[in-house]
């Protein structure tokens, strides 16, 4: 495994808050339309008041009760059972608007209280921040009018167009900052604590360390059963083939068919080292890059395959290993398996992501439980990356793998 897949970044451990898709399954990451994400907004107001009313008439009216050592406990509970309601009310305004996936859980009760207070306040600086930009809106209408009507002059005109610009560029960037602290106290209240994220991480890189050394096991299996069924038949087959040339009694043109082939039947062993060798591990790599090794992955396969590099940058050594194989493999699978008649090829770096797709017109039906696509998922991910497999019967199919380059 490498090296620095082992260390827990603050990126790696919050990565788990974002929305969650089904392992091997094709990342659709859309986010959220700006009216829905609008919409929100302005119920999330509405929210707010909701918290406001609850906090101004429950929680003044079990005060008291707070107060006195022999009720708390009681009033406490009282208090946070219409807490829960409506913080299960937030939770679903983030989850239909904001397409936010939180795990299932219970929070504790000081935490839904803290969560409701906090997004009471910062709802209702919303509601204030809204409220200002509708009213600057019907200035602007009052603006328009004033200039159908001839009533403006141009210095007046220019300032209070140089006025509201700036008076609304502050109003949306409140906007945005606002929703930006709803989003953080989402997650800091429904998602994992930076302890489970810790142990969640520790098990991921067990995981994953298990899968590798299962798939270097099943890799040197392979191998083995290439070199015995392959490479040693041909062998055994050309030195009977030499022995019987040796033989005395043969005519010329008998010796001659015998050594013509014999020399054929070197020639396939030597064809079959250097698959078994490019299996193992592609030389072109170090020597010639990642673009002309998939190009040799091209050439031997009995296939048409249309290539898509579009990578200018140098890349880390074992990402472009894991990009090798995910093609390598998923080329052959397609060969063997996918009665497919064209292959597509695309790899292309996203910022720090390097994206790998292979898509084939096959019979589809590509079992993502399977024994090669089990082994690059381990690949992949011992390098934090993913592997996404979409299968439908009747095909196409398409795998994907996002291999993170830093």
């Amino acid at each position: 495994m490498q090296g620095d897949s082992a260390h827990i970044t603050t990126q790696h451990l919050h990565g788990a808050l974002g929305p969650a898709r089904p392992e091997g399954e094709a990342p659709s990451a859309r986010p959220p339309s700006f009216p829905r994400r609008a919409v929100g907004v302005v119920l999330g107001c509405c929210t707010a008041l909701l918290g406001l009313l609850y906090f101004g008439t429950v929680g003044v009216t079990l005060g008291p009760l707070l107060l006195w050592p022999r009720t708390r406990r009681y009033a406490l509970t009282a208090l946070t059972a219409g807490v829960r309601r409506l913080v299960a009310v937030e939770r679903r305004r983030r989850s239909a608007f904001f397409g936010d996936r939180f795990p299932t859980r219970r929070v504790s009760d000081q935490r839904v209280l803290r969560y409701l207070a906090a997004r009471t306040y910062t709802g209702l600086l919303t509601s204030i921040v809204v409220a200002l930009l509708g009213f600057g809106i019907f200035l602007a209408g009052l603006l328009v009018s004033g200039i159908a009507r001839g009533t403006l002059s141009w210095q007046e005109l220019l300032t209070q167009v140089l006025l509201g610009g700036v008076l609304l560029f502050l109003d949306v960037q409140g906007l945005f900052s606002l929703e930006a602290l709803d989003t953080r106290l989402a997650r800091d209240c429904f998602g994992p604590s930076e302890r489970e994220l810790l142990q969640q991480r520790i098990t991921e890189l067990a995981t994953s360390r298990a899968a590798v050394l299962q798939a270097v096991d099943s890799e040197r299996r392979r191998i083995e059963r290439d070199l015995h069924d392959g490479v040693q038949q041909r062998l055994v087959a050309l030195a009977m083939l030499l022995g019987r040339a040796r033989r005395g009694g043969r005519t010329p043109e008998q010796a001659d068919a015998l050594l013509e082939q014999a020399h054929r039947e070197s020639q396939e062993v030597l064809n079959d080292l250097r698959e078994v060798a490019w299996r193992v591990y592609p030389t072109a790599l170090d020597n010639l890059g990642l673009q002309e090794a998939l190009a040799g992955v091209s050439e031997r396969c009995s296939i048409p395959i249309r290539m898509d590099f579009g990578v200018t940058v140098p890349l880390p050594a074992s990402v472009e290993t894991a990009a090798y194989f995910v093609v390598s493999e998923s080329v052959t699978n397609a060969a063997k398996h996918s009665c497919a008649t064209d292959i597509f090829v695309s790899v292309h770096q996203h910022g720090p992501v390097l994206i790998v797709r292979v898509e084939d017109n096959g019979v589809g039906g590509a079992d993502p439980a399977g024994s090669g696509l089990v082994g690059l998922r381990s690949r992949v991910g011992a390098l934090d990356g993913r592997l996404y497999v979409h299968s439908p019967s009747g095909g196409p199919t398409t795998i994907t793998a996002e291999l993170p380059c830093a």
